[in-house]
């Protein structure tokens, strides 16, 4: 019965971290002033990518920003806000520079990510957080 029971509980784990994951997006979820608090409350850990249509450096990110949003399923959601379009939200979280990536756990700004890091870097400074 022992080995049965490992065995249950095994598959068990893979079918909530399976659910999980599929509760988790896997792109990238394009946000706005009206809407961001809500997102940041419904996840345990996203990133908001800040970013304008200008900006060549969050243009070089963006596709770093979209692989992550896979590979990191179930453990971190990513979001994309235009700050010439959001302007609140740019103010409210004193972006000056961009591109920016606000690091939020349980709804709340944990750190920040400045500049078009490379993709390793971003990976290490979300670790502590998953």
């Amino acid at each position: 019965m022992d080995e049965l029971e490992s065995i249950r509980k095994k598959k068990m784990e893979e079918l909530q971290r399976t659910l999980q994951e599929r509760q988790f997006p896997a792109t990238v979820i394009t946000l706005n002033d009206s809407d961001l608090e809500r997102y940041v409350s419904q996840y345990p850990l996203m990133v908001v990518d800040c970013w304008a249509q200008w900006c060549g450096p969050c243009r070089t990110l963006s596709p770093i920003i979209d692989q992550l949003a896979g590979e990191l399923q179930g453990k971190v959601v990513f979001g994309k806000l235009n700050v010439d379009e959001n302007k609140a939200t740019a103010v409210n979280f004193g972006i000056s520079s961009i591109p920016s990536m606000l690091v939020f756990k349980q709804g709340k700004l944990v750190d920040r990510i400045i500049g078009a890091v490379p993709r390793q870097r971003i990976i290490e400074k979300l670790q502590p957080f998953m």
